[in-house]
């Protein structure tokens, strides 16, 4: 369309010019009357729908971009895979008969969207371009669809962090120091008549000052040859070296910059608009330095295709081990990262830089351990002490909404399922968090956002695109997984309950701070009731230690799975989103429980403490 009336006139006046233009007089003032008007805007709506009929020829009707996979014969209407099992799950639409769209490029040929990515960026951003080019053309969950370990590995390696060496872990004291004592989100997100550009400009030149500051007070005669007589533009790849240290020290641990990380992103969210960065005059954000980047540009990535990286990155667990078994297993990584480095080495890769590459894998395999195996450990409780087709006395999950602070409705069996369900998703999307991680980098670097009051003050709300299709595709993944689907399927994304992708990240971030506490505690129930006293409370008031147990899951299954701990009704429910807040109200419940003094007992020190072991 074209607008107001105005526009419309204007554009009608050019097109009676170009049909009369031989009898035109330039005297003429005459108006196009409403008829004219009306007939133009007639024209410019056929045009409209013949452009978008166009364009949406061979995507998906429902998501409008993604290429179509299924047609399906009683909608009569073509459907991207997700899209069709989403729709097509539950009613009379289960019954619907399907048939896969057979054309070129439907799987081996790459989509114009790189996993759901696009790729028009904005204007500046150094960013988007060779992010893009790292990510694979497959499909949007890495670790899926790899024939070997190594191409495993190696489509792995593309969203592994590199490990800090010496230099940048005191580059990353200075950033963190800086953002510390910055109030850059204090002085930029508020209601204000003066220029928000004035300000953000304002702020990220006074954080540049700090660091430079920090770095001249650490080592002076480095700071001199970086500071003295130089603008902030001439130290543009300083800044940009220690703000992308910073964003890479975060992912590889979630649990470190709890505030310093959303003013790190929030200010090179801002940096990297086209007006904030031509007032700058320098760019603040370069890609994540990943394993895969690190060896492609230094032609080492055929280390990762030997099979000694599965021994090399292995994580050594001494979990029913001797010591023999132990000093082994060291002993056999040991040797095969010795015989990888010395092989690979080439000119541009020293056996070191290759060592470090390894421990990054490593680590990956540490985070997964943190964050992916408390969801494996909780479905085992579940599935071990409860079943869905019959219910133990004392022990049902059933609840019911309005009775102790539920908002679901659920049978025994129902309960289950969606339990199960849930710790599934939860395990499936911290498996691939440094993948989402990635795209929530993007989003957030390449998107414009708003400044709304959500009821939880003011926040950035910004569109999310490059999460939110990784999402659908994840519980799409879970839901074929589990056969059925029970509650909500909306995922929150770029809405008053999740903001952006930030929020999104940090939210999950949280899934092993909730489970891992529940789940030691669980363990070292046989320790403490070594104690004859304790043994006597375990047994008098729960009725022994497997009824302990038994007594602590049961209430987390029922009660941290119950649609609570939204600020209203209407918030609430079964969604994506609300499993977990849910799940961060049972948490802040926990002093009321009966078995809080053995949460204690085992060294119990809260939920958003650090772990203890």
């Amino acid at each position: 369309m074209w607008g107001n009336d105005a526009d419309r006139k204007h554009r009608l006046e050019e097109i009676l010019q170009r049909e009369d233009h031989d009898d035109h007089d330039d005297s003429d003032t005459s108006q196009p009357t409403a008829e004219d008007i009306a007939k133009a805007d007639s024209a410019q709506m056929d045009e409209d729908l013949a452009a978008a009929q166009a364009t949406a020829e061979g995507f998906c009707v429902e998501c409008k971009d993604q290429e179509s996979f299924y047609s399906c014969e009683q909608c009569a209407e073509e459907f991207c895979e997700v899209c069709y099992a989403m729709l097509h799950r539950t009613g009379n639409r289960i019954r619907h008969i399907k048939k896969e769209i057979f054309k070129p490029g439907n799987k081996n040929t790459p989509a114009p969207s790189v996993n759901g990515m696009s790729t028009s960026t904005s204007k500046g951003s150094s960013l988007s371009e060779e992010t893009l080019t790292e990510l694979p053309e497959s499909k949007v969950i890495v670790s899926s669809g790899s024939s070997t370990f190594g191409d495993w590995v190696i489509d792995r390696s593309k969203y592994i962090p590199m490990r800090l060496d010496l230099t940048e872990r005191k580059l990353l004291r200075l950033l963190e120091a800086a953002l510390n004592v910055s109030e850059y989100t204090d002085k930029v997100d508020i209601l204000s008549y003066t220029s928000k550009s004035k300000r953000i400009v304002h702020q990220i030149k006074d954080l540049c000052a700090i660091i430079s500051g920090l770095v001249v007070a650490n080592d002076y005669r480095r700071g001199q040859e970086l500071f003295a007589d130089k603008s902030f533009e001439d130290n543009e790849e300083f800044f940009q070296v220690i703000f992308e240290i910073g964003r890479r020290h975060k992912i590889m641990n979630p649990e470190k910059m709890r505030s310093a990380y959303g003013k790190l992103m929030y200010m090179l969210m801002d940096s990297n608009m086209e007006e904030i960065e031509s007032t700058l005059g320098f760019n603040c954000v370069i890609p994540i330095k990943t394993v895969y980047s690190y060896l492609e540009e230094r032609g080492g990535l055929d280390v990762l295709k030997n099979d000694l990286v599965a021994d090399a990155t292995k994580e050594i667990i001494s979990d029913g081990k001797n010591r023999q078994q132990i000093q082994q297993e060291i002993k056999k990584k040991e040797r095969a990262i010795e015989v990888l480095s010395r092989k690979y080495a080439n000119g541009n890769l020293t056996p070191d830089e290759i060592k470090v590459c390894l421990y990054s894998i490593g680590d990956n395999h540490s985070f997964l351990r943190t964050n992916r195996d408390p969801c494996d450990k909780m479905l085992k409780y579940l599935t071990t002490y409860f079943k869905p087709t019959s219910i133990e006395e004392g022990f049902s999950l059933a609840i019911r909404s309005g009775q102790q602070g539920a908002r679901l409705t659920h049978g025994h069996e129902t309960q289950y399922w969606y339990i199960n369900q849930t710790l599934n998703l939860w395990r499936e999307i911290a498996h691939e968090m440094f993948y989402l991680w990635t795209l929530s980098d993007l989003d957030m670097l390449d998107n414009d956002y708003r400044l709304r009051d959500t009821g939880q003050g003011l926040q950035r709300l910004q569109h999310c695109p490059n999460v939110s299709k990784a999402m659908h595709t994840i519980l799409h993944k879970a839901q074929q997984k589990a056969g059925m689907w029970v509650g909500s399927s909306v995922i929150h994304l770029g809405d008053s309950n999740v903001p952006n992708a930030f929020m999104f990240i940090d939210k999950y971030n949280q899934v092993a701070r909730i489970l891992n506490p529940i789940i030691l505690t669980l363990e070292k129930i046989d320790n403490i009731a070594q104690d004859e006293g304790i043994h006597a409370y375990i047994r008098d008031t729960f009725g022994g230690v497997t009824n302990l147990r038994k007594t602590i899951v049961c209430d987390f299954f029922r009660m941290a799975f119950d649609g609570s701990g939204a600020d209203n009704f209407f918030s609430a429910g079964s969604c994506i989103d609300g499993r977990l807040t849910s799940a961060w109200n049972w948490c802040s419940q926990i002093e009321k429980k009966a078995f809080f003094p053995i949460f204690l007992l085992t060294g119990f020190t809260g939920f958003d403490g650090e772990t203890w072991s």
